[in-house]
């Protein structure tokens, strides 16, 4: 019965295959960029843990259980190390066009799930007690791909030169909500007392509608380059 719990868990990241299967990477042999994109993601990481660590505080909430929007505050402005990432992973990775952006944001989502939470399902999911709470960090990490997606979307946008002049303060605009999203979101979703399911159903629709107005972008600049 554990068995076929982990496996129901697991089942629950085929979209991850799906995304790479569906989207013409596995015609482009971009397994290997993939892996290129998660080493890099390794890396950022590995450089925000130790800024963390030295500098900011190590928890982001009080010791009753209250949010700490000043100690989620400092830890979201590292994570704009996660755009140097995705900037190095689209500087390095050839070609043009929706494959970058896809192998981007899938290579870095995949290791995401694979280190933080890989260890955590392989060990729990498997245990004698059963809980709902793999069942909703699979859930979550489908939310996570979308963002990423987004993010490396954005990113791309935000580099690009022939973007209308016009649509560049909104670029920056939704990469800064991502980026923050740790504050305003989490900060609502407590401030409100949402559940967890309420509060997976809600992160994906935040991730939809980034997602959304960023594919608007990126299609009508493709369109207009030609990609």
């Amino acid at each position: 019965m554990t068995l076929y719990h982990f496996g129901n868990c697991v089942a629950l990241l085929m979209p991850y295959y799906f995304t790479y299967k569906y989207s013409g990477l596995s015609e482009y042999g971009a397994f290997w960029k993939c892996i290129q994109a998660g080493c890099i993601y390794i890396f950022t990481q590995l450089c925000k843990m130790l800024v963390l660590a030295t500098f900011f505080y190590s928890d982001t909430s009080s010791g009753n259980g209250e949010f700490n929007f000043f100690a989620e505050l400092l830890r979201c402005s590292v994570d704009v190390a996660d755009l140097l990432g995705f900037a190095l992973i689209l500087s390095r990775i050839p070609g043009k066009g929706h494959s970058k952006l896809i192998t981007a944001g899938l290579g870095w989502a995949t290791a995401e799930v694979v280190l933080s939470r890989g260890i955590m399902l392989w060990v729990g999911a498997r245990g004698t007690e059963f809980s709902w709470i793999y069942i909703q960090k699979c859930l979550e990490s489908n939310v996570m791909l979308v963002q990423h997606l987004t993010t490396a979307t954005l990113i791309w946008l935000f580099t690009r030169h022939d973007l209308s002049k016009a649509l560049k303060p909104l670029v920056s605009v939704l990469l800064a909500v991502t980026i923050f999203k740790g504050v305003w979101l989490e900060g609502l979703l407590h401030i409100l007392s949402i559940g967890p399911w309420a509060a997976i159903a809600v992160k994906a629709l935040v991730a939809s509608l980034i997602g959304f107005c960023s594919l608007h972008i990126y299609s009508g600049l493709a369109q207009q380059i030609g990609i």
